[in-house]
Protein backbone atom coordinates (compact mmCIF):
# COMPACT_ATOMS: atom_id res chain seq x y z
CA UNK A 1 0.00 0.00 0.00
CA UNK A 2 1.20 3.50 -1.08
CA UNK A 3 2.11 5.68 1.40
CA UNK A 4 -0.19 7.15 3.40
CA UNK A 5 -2.96 5.16 2.12
CA UNK A 6 -5.95 3.79 3.88
CA UNK A 7 -7.40 0.59 2.42
CA UNK A 8 -10.56 2.22 2.74
CA UNK A 9 -10.33 5.33 1.35
CA UNK A 10 -9.20 6.35 -2.25
CA UNK A 11 -5.69 7.97 -2.74
CA UNK A 12 -5.00 11.57 -2.58
CA UNK A 13 -3.28 13.25 -5.24
CA UNK A 14 -1.88 16.83 -4.41
CA UNK A 15 -1.37 19.05 -7.14
CA UNK A 16 1.90 21.12 -8.07
CA UNK A 17 1.25 23.81 -10.83
CA UNK A 18 4.61 24.65 -12.00
CA UNK A 19 3.15 27.06 -14.61
CA UNK A 20 2.07 30.97 -13.81
CA UNK A 21 -1.08 30.58 -15.71
CA UNK A 22 -2.93 27.49 -14.16
CA UNK A 23 -6.65 28.19 -13.72
CA UNK A 24 -6.62 28.03 -9.52
CA UNK A 25 -2.84 28.90 -8.67
CA UNK A 26 -0.56 29.63 -10.84
CA UNK A 27 1.99 31.77 -9.79
CA UNK A 28 3.99 34.16 -12.10
CA UNK A 29 6.75 34.18 -9.72
CA UNK A 30 7.10 30.46 -10.07
CA UNK A 31 10.71 28.75 -9.91
CA UNK A 32 11.86 25.16 -8.38
CA UNK A 33 12.38 26.13 -5.04
CA UNK A 34 8.19 27.29 -4.61
CA UNK A 35 7.56 24.47 -6.40
CA UNK A 36 9.61 22.49 -3.90
CA UNK A 37 8.03 24.00 -0.80
CA UNK A 38 4.69 23.52 -2.98
CA UNK A 39 5.42 19.74 -2.48
CA UNK A 40 6.73 19.96 0.88
CA UNK A 41 3.50 21.60 2.09
CA UNK A 42 1.39 18.59 0.17
CA UNK A 43 3.57 16.05 2.41
CA UNK A 44 2.89 17.71 5.75
CA UNK A 45 -0.80 17.95 4.80
CA UNK A 46 -0.82 13.73 3.90
CA UNK A 47 -0.51 13.75 -0.04
CA UNK A 48 0.04 10.13 -1.47
CA UNK A 49 0.85 10.91 -4.80
CA UNK A 50 1.97 14.25 -6.44
CA UNK A 51 1.09 15.74 -9.87
CA UNK A 52 3.55 17.82 -11.47
CA UNK A 53 2.57 20.01 -14.60
CA UNK A 54 4.46 22.69 -16.80
CA UNK A 55 1.59 23.32 -19.00
CA UNK A 56 -1.78 24.54 -18.12
CA UNK A 57 -4.71 22.73 -19.11
CA UNK A 58 -7.12 25.31 -17.89
CA UNK A 59 -10.08 26.43 -20.51
CA UNK A 60 -8.56 28.64 -23.19
CA UNK A 61 -5.06 27.75 -22.24
CA UNK A 62 -2.14 28.45 -24.84
CA UNK A 63 0.29 25.55 -25.90
CA UNK A 64 3.70 25.94 -24.18
CA UNK A 65 6.77 24.98 -25.87
CA UNK A 66 8.58 21.44 -25.33
CA UNK A 67 11.75 23.36 -23.91
CA UNK A 68 9.77 25.00 -21.67
CA UNK A 69 7.37 22.95 -20.15
CA UNK A 70 10.97 20.27 -19.69
CA UNK A 71 12.57 23.45 -17.83
CA UNK A 72 9.75 24.06 -15.49
CA UNK A 73 9.00 20.10 -14.57
CA UNK A 74 12.41 17.92 -15.07
CA UNK A 75 14.35 19.71 -12.25
CA UNK A 76 11.49 20.25 -9.95
CA UNK A 77 10.52 16.56 -9.94
CA UNK A 78 14.58 15.68 -9.60
CA UNK A 79 14.29 18.08 -6.59
CA UNK A 80 11.41 16.55 -5.19
CA UNK A 81 12.67 13.08 -5.27
CA UNK A 82 16.36 13.93 -3.69
CA UNK A 83 13.70 14.92 -0.50
CA UNK A 84 10.93 12.67 -0.47
CA UNK A 85 10.32 8.95 -2.44
CA UNK A 86 6.86 9.81 -2.46
CA UNK A 87 5.37 8.56 -5.91
CA UNK A 88 5.26 11.13 -8.39
CA UNK A 89 3.02 11.63 -11.53
CA UNK A 90 4.16 13.90 -14.49
CA UNK A 91 1.19 16.29 -16.26
CA UNK A 92 1.84 16.22 -19.78
CA UNK A 93 0.68 16.20 -23.58
CA UNK A 94 4.41 15.19 -24.70
CA UNK A 95 6.31 12.08 -25.18
CA UNK A 96 9.71 13.80 -24.45
CA UNK A 97 8.40 15.49 -21.36
CA UNK A 98 6.99 12.13 -19.93
CA UNK A 99 10.44 10.42 -20.99
CA UNK A 100 12.49 13.21 -18.94
CA UNK A 101 10.10 13.38 -15.86
CA UNK A 102 10.12 9.90 -15.75
CA UNK A 103 14.05 9.65 -15.87
CA UNK A 104 14.18 12.08 -13.00
CA UNK A 105 11.89 10.17 -10.87
CA UNK A 106 8.01 10.08 -12.02
CA UNK A 107 5.85 6.63 -11.86
CA UNK A 108 3.17 7.60 -13.72
CA UNK A 109 2.34 9.59 -16.74
CA UNK A 110 -0.86 11.43 -16.67
CA UNK A 111 -2.27 12.83 -20.08
CA UNK A 112 -5.39 14.78 -20.69
CA UNK A 113 -5.17 13.52 -24.61
CA UNK A 114 -5.06 9.65 -23.30
CA UNK A 115 -1.55 9.12 -25.37
CA UNK A 116 -3.48 10.48 -28.30
CA UNK A 117 -1.33 13.88 -28.00
CA UNK A 118 1.77 12.62 -30.48
CA UNK A 119 1.81 9.82 -32.89
CA UNK A 120 4.55 7.95 -31.14
CA UNK A 121 2.93 8.62 -27.28
CA UNK A 122 1.47 4.71 -27.02
CA UNK A 123 4.73 3.33 -28.00
CA UNK A 124 7.10 5.85 -25.37
CA UNK A 125 4.43 4.99 -22.58
CA UNK A 126 5.19 0.88 -23.38
CA UNK A 127 8.70 1.56 -23.42
CA UNK A 128 8.74 3.98 -20.16
CA UNK A 129 7.09 0.87 -18.21
CA UNK A 130 5.50 3.36 -16.45
CA UNK A 131 1.53 3.95 -15.28
CA UNK A 132 -0.19 5.68 -17.29
CA UNK A 133 -3.71 7.96 -17.35
CA UNK A 134 -5.87 8.13 -19.77
CA UNK A 135 -8.07 10.93 -19.68
CA UNK A 136 -11.50 11.79 -21.81
CA UNK A 137 -11.11 15.39 -23.32
CA UNK A 138 -13.76 16.78 -25.79
CA UNK A 139 -11.07 19.12 -28.14
CA UNK A 140 -8.28 20.47 -26.68
CA UNK A 141 -7.30 23.25 -23.64
CA UNK A 142 -8.00 26.20 -25.91
CA UNK A 143 -11.78 25.04 -27.83
CA UNK A 144 -12.23 22.10 -25.63
CA UNK A 145 -15.31 24.52 -23.76
CA UNK A 146 -16.92 26.29 -26.58
CA UNK A 147 -19.98 24.21 -27.03
CA UNK A 148 -19.32 20.80 -26.03
CA UNK A 149 -22.44 18.55 -27.18
CA UNK A 150 -23.13 14.64 -26.28
CA UNK A 151 -25.79 12.69 -26.77
CA UNK A 152 -25.35 10.81 -23.90
CA UNK A 153 -21.97 12.23 -22.24
CA UNK A 154 -21.68 8.94 -19.62
CA UNK A 155 -22.09 6.14 -22.37
CA UNK A 156 -19.66 8.12 -24.69
CA UNK A 157 -17.00 8.74 -22.09
CA UNK A 158 -17.20 5.32 -20.77
CA UNK A 159 -16.96 3.78 -24.44
CA UNK A 160 -13.84 6.28 -24.89
CA UNK A 161 -11.68 5.13 -22.17
CA UNK A 162 -12.96 1.49 -23.25
CA UNK A 163 -11.21 2.22 -25.93
CA UNK A 164 -8.16 4.18 -25.28
CA UNK A 165 -7.51 1.44 -22.54
CA UNK A 166 -8.00 -1.70 -24.81
CA UNK A 167 -5.55 0.68 -27.65
CA UNK A 168 -2.99 1.04 -24.79
CA UNK A 169 -2.85 -2.96 -24.10
CA UNK A 170 -2.47 -3.61 -27.79
CA UNK A 171 0.39 -1.20 -27.52
CA UNK A 172 2.32 -3.43 -25.03
CA UNK A 173 1.32 -1.15 -22.31
CA UNK A 174 0.31 -3.51 -18.81
CA UNK A 175 -3.12 -3.94 -17.78
CA UNK A 176 -2.13 -3.37 -13.99
CA UNK A 177 -0.21 0.18 -14.96
CA UNK A 178 -3.60 1.52 -16.94
CA UNK A 179 -5.61 4.57 -14.69
CA UNK A 180 -8.78 6.20 -16.74
CA UNK A 181 -10.04 9.45 -15.78
CA UNK A 182 -13.92 10.83 -16.97
CA UNK A 183 -11.91 14.30 -17.44
CA UNK A 184 -14.34 16.66 -15.90
CA UNK A 185 -14.40 20.09 -16.85
CA UNK A 186 -12.79 19.08 -19.84
CA UNK A 187 -14.76 19.72 -22.71
CA UNK A 188 -18.11 18.69 -20.78
CA UNK A 189 -20.96 21.71 -19.84
CA UNK A 190 -22.20 21.33 -15.98
CA UNK A 191 -24.81 18.88 -16.72
CA UNK A 192 -22.37 16.93 -18.37
CA UNK A 193 -19.80 17.26 -15.50
CA UNK A 194 -22.80 16.21 -13.25
CA UNK A 195 -24.21 13.74 -14.92
CA UNK A 196 -20.71 12.21 -15.34
CA UNK A 197 -20.33 12.36 -11.32
CA UNK A 198 -23.82 10.50 -10.88
CA UNK A 199 -22.69 7.87 -13.67
CA UNK A 200 -19.18 7.22 -11.89
CA UNK A 201 -20.11 3.47 -11.24
CA UNK A 202 -20.07 2.89 -14.89
CA UNK A 203 -16.63 4.12 -15.20
CA UNK A 204 -15.26 2.24 -12.34
CA UNK A 205 -16.75 -0.64 -13.93
CA UNK A 206 -14.46 -0.40 -16.56
CA UNK A 207 -12.21 -2.21 -13.98
CA UNK A 208 -9.20 0.01 -14.21
CA UNK A 209 -8.69 2.16 -11.22
CA UNK A 210 -10.18 5.70 -11.67
CA UNK A 211 -8.54 9.29 -11.23
CA UNK A 212 -11.34 11.79 -10.19
CA UNK A 213 -9.93 15.19 -10.66
CA UNK A 214 -12.49 17.57 -10.06
CA UNK A 215 -11.21 19.86 -7.66
CA UNK A 216 -12.03 23.88 -7.39
CA UNK A 217 -13.55 23.35 -11.03
CA UNK A 218 -15.63 25.52 -12.69
CA UNK A 219 -18.58 24.04 -12.68
CA UNK A 220 -19.07 23.95 -8.92
CA UNK A 221 -20.78 27.15 -9.71
CA UNK A 222 -23.65 25.96 -11.48
CA UNK A 223 -24.83 24.77 -7.92
CA UNK A 224 -23.34 27.57 -5.95
CA UNK A 225 -23.18 30.83 -7.96
CA UNK A 226 -21.66 32.71 -5.71
CA UNK A 227 -18.46 30.18 -5.62
CA UNK A 228 -17.00 32.74 -8.30
CA UNK A 229 -13.35 32.45 -7.20
CA UNK A 230 -11.63 29.35 -7.17
CA UNK A 231 -10.91 29.58 -3.48
CA UNK A 232 -14.42 29.51 -2.58
CA UNK A 233 -15.00 26.00 -4.13
CA UNK A 234 -13.78 23.77 -1.37
CA UNK A 235 -17.03 22.91 -0.07
CA UNK A 236 -17.94 21.71 -3.34
CA UNK A 237 -14.28 19.83 -3.77
CA UNK A 238 -15.28 18.05 -1.09
CA UNK A 239 -18.46 16.69 -2.31
CA UNK A 240 -17.05 15.38 -5.42
CA UNK A 241 -14.37 13.52 -3.62
CA UNK A 242 -16.89 11.83 -1.15
CA UNK A 243 -19.01 10.88 -4.14
CA UNK A 244 -15.97 9.66 -6.04
CA UNK A 245 -15.27 7.50 -2.87
CA UNK A 246 -19.02 6.35 -2.91
CA UNK A 247 -18.55 5.19 -6.48
CA UNK A 248 -15.44 3.82 -5.96
CA UNK A 249 -12.56 5.52 -7.11
CA UNK A 250 -9.35 5.14 -6.55
CA UNK A 251 -8.02 8.23 -6.10
CA UNK A 252 -8.78 11.98 -6.13
CA UNK A 253 -6.66 14.65 -7.43
CA UNK A 254 -7.13 17.90 -5.29
CA UNK A 255 -5.55 21.30 -4.24
CA UNK A 256 -6.68 21.44 -0.76
CA UNK A 257 -4.73 18.55 0.74
CA UNK A 258 -5.43 18.39 4.37
CA UNK A 259 -9.17 18.92 3.64
CA UNK A 260 -9.78 16.34 1.54
CA UNK A 261 -7.64 13.65 3.11
CA UNK A 262 -9.66 14.53 6.26
CA UNK A 263 -12.91 14.22 5.08
CA UNK A 264 -12.18 11.13 3.28
CA UNK A 265 -10.91 9.31 6.02
CA UNK A 266 -13.75 10.56 7.76
CA UNK A 267 -16.52 9.01 5.59
CA UNK A 268 -14.18 5.66 6.01
CA UNK A 269 -14.44 5.55 9.62
CA UNK A 270 -18.22 5.99 9.78
CA UNK A 271 -18.50 3.30 6.88
CA UNK A 272 -16.33 0.99 9.14
CA UNK A 273 -18.16 2.04 12.72
CA UNK A 274 -21.28 1.00 10.68
CA UNK A 275 -19.84 -2.31 9.91
CA UNK A 276 -19.04 -3.31 13.30
CA UNK A 277 -22.34 -3.11 14.46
Amino acid sequence: MLRGASARRPLVMGIVNATPDSFSDGAAAWDVEAGVRRAERLLADGADWLDIGGESTRPGASPVSQAEELQRVAPLIAAIRAKSDIPISIDTMKPAVARAAVGAGAALWNDVTALRGEPDSLATAAELGCGVVLMHMQGDPATMQISPRYNDVVGEVTAFLAERATAALAAGILAERIWVDPGIGFGKTAAHNLALLAGLDRIVALGFPVLLGASRKGFIRAVDPVATETCDRLGGSLAVALEGARAGVAMVRAHDVRETVQALAMQAAIAGAGEGD
